[in-house]
C-alpha cells in the first residue's frame, strides 16, 4: 500500500457513486419523464456511450496533463452534471436528463482509468491486487450511493429524485478534494521512452495477448451491462416488483460484483488469469440458467449476484493482464483502446437491453449472452495456444 493507491481507493469510494446511482434511477426516471415510453433507457445507455465516446479522450487528456489534473477536472465536471440531472429533473425535461447522464459517463471514463492508476502505483507482480482493492471499495460505493439516493428522494417536494442528484454532486466533488494529493508517477520514464515506436491499433489486436484481455473486459462487461440494465425494467414494469427491492437487488448485485475483490487478485496471482477467465464465464452460465426460473424476487437476486460475480473475475483478470501487454510508453494508448472497446461494445448491449427486454423476455435476453461467452473462451483458448507453441 502506498499514498497514491489509498487516495485511489477514497475517491472510487465517492466518485463510483455516480454509476450505481444511475444504473438504479436513470432508467426508471426516464420512464416517467420521456414522451416515448420505449426510451425509457436511453439514458442509462446515453450513460455508457458517454463513456465509450470518452475513453481515448481521457486517456489523451491524462498523456498531456497528467492524471492527477485529469481526474480532479473530470471529478468536477461529474458534479456539475448531477446539478444538471437534477434541473432536468425539476422541469420534466428528457433531453436535459439524458444530456447530464452522458456528461456522467465522460466523467466515469476518467474514473475508469483509476484501475490503471492503482496498477501503476505498485510493481507489475502486484497489480492484481491493487486493481482487486481499489474495485473492493465499489461495495461501500454501492450501498452508499444507492442509500443515499433513496433517503434524499423526496428532499425536494413535489419532485422525487431531485434531491438523489443534488447529494450526488456532493459525492461526485469529493475526488476533485482527495485526488489533489495525488502524485504523478513514471513521468521520468514517460519522456525518455517518447520517441520509442508505439505500436498500431491492428497490432496490439493481433497479439493473442492483448487480445484475451480486451476480449474478457469487453464481453464480460457488455453481459453485465446488458442484463443490468435490462433488469429494472424487467423487474418494476414487466412483474410488478417494487423499486425498493429493485434497489435491494441492484445493490447485492453491486456487492457480487466487488466483494469477491477481496480474493481474486490473489487468485489470479496463484491459478493465472486465464483460470480465473474460465469461472467468470462459468459465473455467467449459472446466471442465464437461473433465467429459466420463475421471475420473481429471489431469483433475480440470485441470478445478479452470479452476474456480478462473474463480471468481477472477468475484469479484474482481464485488467491484470492487460498491463502485462504493452511497454511504458505505450500505456496511454493501449489504455485508450482497450477502453475504448470495451464501452463502445458495452454502449450498444446497454441500449438494445431496454427494447429487447420488453419485447422478448427475461430469459430471451439471457440466452443472447451465450455467444459473447463462447468469444472469451475462444480468445482465451487461442492465446493460451500460442503460448503454448
Amino acid at each position: 500500500m502506498n499514498r497514491n493507491l489509498w487516495l485511489l481507493i477514497l475517491s472510487q469510494i465517492f466518485g463510483f457513486t455516480a454509476a450505481n446511482v444511475t444504473v438504479f434511477l436513470s432508467g426508471i426516471i426516464g420512464s416517467e419523464i420521456s414522451p416515448i415510453k420505449a426510451l425509457a433507457t436511453f439514458p442509462p445507455s446515453v450513460y455508457v456511450v458517454g463513456i465509450a465516446i470518452s475513453t481515448i479522450f481521457a486517456a489523451k487528456v491524462m498523456s498531456a496533463i497528467g492524471r492527477r489534473l485529469g481526474f480532479v477536472l473530470a471529478s468536477i465536471g461529474s458534479s456539475l452534471a448531477c446539478i444538471l440531472a437534477a434541473y432536468a429533473i425539476l422541469n420534466n425535461n428528457f433531453l436535459i436528463f439524458s444530456l447530464s447522464c452522458f456528461f456522467l459517463g465522460t466523467g466515469m471514463a476518467f474514473i475508469h482509468q483509476y484501475r490503471f492508476a492503482a496498477a501503476e502505483s505498485v510493481e507489475k507482480q502486484k497489480a492484481p491486487k491493487a486493481v482487486s482493492m481499489l474495485l473492493l471499495a465499489g461495495i461501500v460505493s454501492a450501498f452508499i450511493g444507492i442509500s443515499l439516493a433513496n433517503f434524499t428522494k423526496n428532499l425536494v417536494s413535489d419532485h422525487i429524485y431531485v434531491g438523489s442528484y443534488l447529494a450526488l454532486a456532493c459525492f461526485t466533488i469529493m475526488p476533485a478534494l482527495i485526488l489533489s494529493f495525488y502524485k504523478n508517477t513514471n513521468i521520468q520514464s514517460d519522456e525518455i521512452n517518447f520517441n520509442k515506436e508505439v505500436r498500431s491499433y491492428k497490432e496490439f489486436f493481433l497479439d493473442p495477448k492483448f487480445l484475451q484481455a480486451m476480449f474478457s473486459a469487453t464481453f464480460g462487461y457488455v453481459v453485465m451491462a446488458f442484463l443490468m440494465t435490462a433488469t429494472p425494467i424487467s423487474m418494476h414494469f414487466m412483474h410488478n416488483i417494487s423499486v425498493d427491492k429493485v434497489g435491494i437487488v441492484i445493490q447485492f448485485h453491486v456487492l457480487g460484483m466487488f466483494l469477491p475483490s477481496l480474493i481474486t487478485g490473489s487468485l489470479i496471482n496463484k491459478y493465472g488469469p486465464s483460470k480465473i477467465m474460465y469461472a467468470g464465464t462459468f459465473f455467467y452460465l449459472l446466471t442465464i440458467n437461473m433465467s429459466f426460473f420463475e421471475p420473481n424476487f429471489i431469483n433475480y437476486l440470485i441470478s445478479l449476484i452470479l452476474l456480478g460475480i462473474g463480471w468481477n473475475f472477468l475484469y479484474i483478470s482481464g485488467t491484470s493482464l492487460l498491463v502485462t501487454t504493452y511497454q511504458e510508453h505505450e500505456k496511454f494508448k493501449a489504455q485508450g483502446f482497450n477502453d475504448l472497446v470495451v464501452f463502445s461494445a458495452t454502449a450498444i448491449g446497454s441500449l438494445s437491453a431496454g427494447i429487447l427486454v420488453s419485447i422478448t423476455s427475461w430469459k430471451v435476453i439471457n440466452l443472447m449472452c451465450i455467444p459473447f461467452l463462447i468469444l472469451i473462451l475462444f480468445s482465451i483458448i487461442r492465446a493460451d495456444n500460442k503460448k503454448d507453441i
